[in-house]
């Protein structure tokens, strides 16, 4: 697939790999919406870039309020009248047991990263329907194929997209619309920061595995090269991605780990 002219949303656009992926998508020639909660933070990156103003849309979105998804719909097809591929790449992470995090954090989490993300797919797939065609990108996390402890909610809210999007495919495939998922691994980025504790609270601390993770720029490149393919899936990190296969055919070993490691940590 050529990018250059085309219409592509992304969202989670003010910072890390969605901040890359913009970058790298204003290379390839595309028209882009960015958005995100922070309007200062996409305007920092609007103005990173060298896009007329005729071809980019700057439009803060918070995706815990996603009954307003139509209105974002509404907005940018006021402004370039179509979608050709959405990315739905915005999320928040979490750094919290399961038995001590608040019910009101599990579901922001369920909210923003799950019905969120699900009904901002749905209300674009609509126009995508009148256009006969379209491409949604997924943003998952390889956390979606097997549970980690401190982790629970937000790999239940990964777990959850795997479920929707590899069904959702197959109902699209009739109107020319295809569903690409991508499993990031560990990334360079501010999520374990920005991560919520179970009180709700910023954890305001990295971890040493994101620290080390594969750089931005680096997994743009590697996305941007996932999105021209007719791939319905990509894993994009380091060796962390070898737990997937060695999870899937040693899982009594792989949880053994798991368990060693996080007594470890405590």
């Amino acid at each position: 697939m050529n990018l250059s002219g085309k219409v592509i949303w992304i969202t989670g656009a003010s910072s890390g790999i969605g901040e890359a992926t913009t970058y790298a998508l204003a290379k390839e020639g595309c028209k882009l919406i960015i958005s995100s909660r922070r309007l200062e933070e996409l305007e920092r990156v609007r103005n990173n870039i060298k896009l007329a103003d005729s071809d980019i849309l700057v439009l803060p979105i918070d995706l815990e309020q996603y009954q307003h998804t139509d209105e974002w719909v509404k907005a940018v097809i006021a402004k370039f009248n179509r979608i050709d591929i959405l990315i739905n790449n915005g999320g928040i992470s979490q750094k919290g047991y399961a038995l001590a995090t608040d019910s009101a954090v599990e579901r922001k989490i369920m909210d923003i990263n799950y019905f969120g993300n699900v009904a901002l797919s749905k209300a674009v797939v609509k126009i995508m329907k009148q256009q006969k065609s379209g491409k949604i990108a997924i943003i998952a996390s390889i956390i979606g194929k097997f549970g980690l402890p401190n982790l629970t909610t937000y790999s239940a809210s990964k777990h959850a997209l795997y479920g929707f999007y590899d069904s959702f495919r197959i109902e699209l495939k009739k109107d020319n619309i295809s569903i690409l998922i991508v499993s990031p691994g560990f990334i360079n980025t501010n999520v374990a920061i920005n991560a919520v504790k179970g009180d709700g609270e910023l954890a305001n601390e990295n971890s040493e595995a994101m620290e080390n993770g594969m750089k931005t720029d680096v997994f743009a490149r590697k996305f941007i090269k996932a999105l021209k393919s007719n791939r319905n899936h990509k894993y994009i990190g380091k060796k962390e991605l070898l737990t997937v296969p060695f999870k899937t055919f040693f899982p009594n070993i792989f949880y053994n780990l798991m368990y060693k490691m996080n007594k470890k940590n405590k």
